[in-house]
């Protein structure tokens, strides 16, 4: 090798072996580790856990029991993966197996409380059981975490609507849709606190044509009012003639909506009875339902007891009222009911009489934000207690049916017709017409 004046080296080679020997090493070389020189330079593109996606396909078709079954064999292999759990819990809570989901979200937040899914997970699953205060203060802990998330800042709006503190949640939603302009979830609830009725209003009329007096006929009203998601009122009253008497009445009730208990109502009446209405009555009731919304046939069922007291001038009449009601698909039920009835009348021993019912309710048609729909049913009994005036001892089969026509979601007309035939060859044909109002 020999110096140059530009301070290079100058190689000196015998001919061409250089090129002849030298080359093909030199591109053998470049050949073998040119993968390695460039494969820094370009990453391969991560892909999704096999798994993950065989759980979002499970969870598209609501095949929740196929991805548990998935989940479940990643987490043996992973006892420690926290995405693996957080996952099995979401796939519990769509799967309405929330006692589950919520034992795993809070095995999960005390290993890693950053995620503000989690916490917005844990406060989702809370809501649904009737936790309210629970719900709140963990989707807090989500937007404290990430403040900046419009999605999160909606998931709090919907808890404090439930909570009833509309106008927090109001706050809440408008603060999603400075963040998220586009987001229709912050929209749709912007707008549901604009639209929720409060109050029901409804107005009634019917009339009872009997085949051996003058005909009954009785107008009533009532009120009732969701002052919260627990509490709720209802008032009423009536005018009513019966066999030529005038009669009034005056109705209250009071209900309480308890996660766990379901619906418990009180309440009482009192009236102007001409001897022909109850003097005074009380009442009270237990309805609780279950949704079975992944059922393919029953999607949900409401069961209700209640007992019911009528003091007449000459009578004393007590009621044990229970029934079921199953929901089926596109907007069908069914329903059975029992009713026992226990009087005493004055110079009488007491004695009960049983009765029965059995509905089915359907709908007919829909014209956008109308829907019509009907309902037919059949009773059975030995004593009438269709209403509260009607006694006496005779049997009894009623055969009916009636239609709904909402207007909207805030109007609607129901028209009842029915017909009963009693012993001794005495019918009473029975037509009754409300309309109510939410505002």
């Amino acid at each position: 090798m020999l110096p140059r004046k530009d301070g290079f080296v100058r190689v000196e080679t015998r001919g061409s072996t250089l090129v002849r020997r030298g080359f093909p090493r030199l591109l053998l070389s470049f050949f073998f580790l040119a993968p390695l020189a460039l494969g820094p330079a370009v990453p391969a593109q991560e892909q999704p856990p096999n798994w993950q996606a065989q759980v979002r396909k499970y969870c598209e078709a609501s095949d929740w029991s196929s991805a548990m079954r998935v989940l479940e064999a990643e987490i043996a292999r992973a006892p420690h993966d926290l995405d693996l759990k957080a996952w099995r819990a979401r796939v519990l809570t769509w799967a309405g197996r929330l006692e589950e989901a919520e034992h795993d979200y809070r095995e999960i937040l005390p290993v890693d409380g950053t995620d503000p899914d989690n916490w917005a997970g844990l406060a989702a699953v809370c809501l649904r059981e009737g936790k309210i205060e629970e719900a709140l203060r963990a989707i807090e802990i989500a937007v404290q975490i990430d403040p900046n998330r419009a999605d999160l800042h909606a998931a709090y709006a919907r808890v404090l609507r439930t909570a009833g503190q509309r106008i927090e949640a109001r706050a809440e939603f408008e603060k999603a849709l400075s963040l998220d302009p586009t987001s229709a979830e912050a929209r749709a609830g912007l707008n549901s606190l604009h639209g929720e009725p409060k109050h029901e209003l409804r107005l009634g009329y019917e009339s009872d044509l009997l085949s051996y007096t003058v005909a009954n006929e009785g107008s009533w009203s009532s009120l009732a009012t969701r002052w919260t998601p627990m509490w709720a009122t209802s008032l009423g009253g009536g005018l009513y003639l019966r066999s030529g008497v005038l009669a009034a009445k005056f109705i209250a009730s009071a209900t309480a909506h308890l996660p766990r208990l379901g619906a418990i109502t009180a309440g009482g009446a009192v009236g102007h009875d001409n001897t022909v209405i109850p003097k005074s009555e009380a009442f009270f009731s237990l309805d609780h339902g279950w949704a079975t919304r992944d059922a393919p046939i029953f999607r949900g069922l409401e069961l209700e007891y209640g007992q019911h007291w009528y003091w007449y001038q000459a009578a004393r009449i007590l009621t044990l009222n229970s029934a079921a009601v199953i929901y089926l698909p596109r907007e069908w039920s069914f329903s059975l009911a029992a009713t026992g009835a226990r009087s005493a009348f004055s110079g009488t021993g007491v004695e009960w009489r049983p009765s029965g019912s059995t509905r089915l309710g359907f709908p007919l048609r829909t014209w956008g934000a109308a829907q019509l729909s009907g309902s037919v049913f059949f009773a059975v009994g030995t004593e009438n207690f269709a209403r509260s005036d009607q006694i006496g001892s005779f049997a009894s089969q009623t055969y009916g049916g009636g239609f709904r026509f909402r207007f909207s979601s805030r109007q609607d007309v129901t028209f009842v017709s029915a017909y009963q035939r009693r012993t001794q060859g005495r019918t009473d044909t029975y037509s009754g017409l409300s309309y109510g109002i939410r505002f």
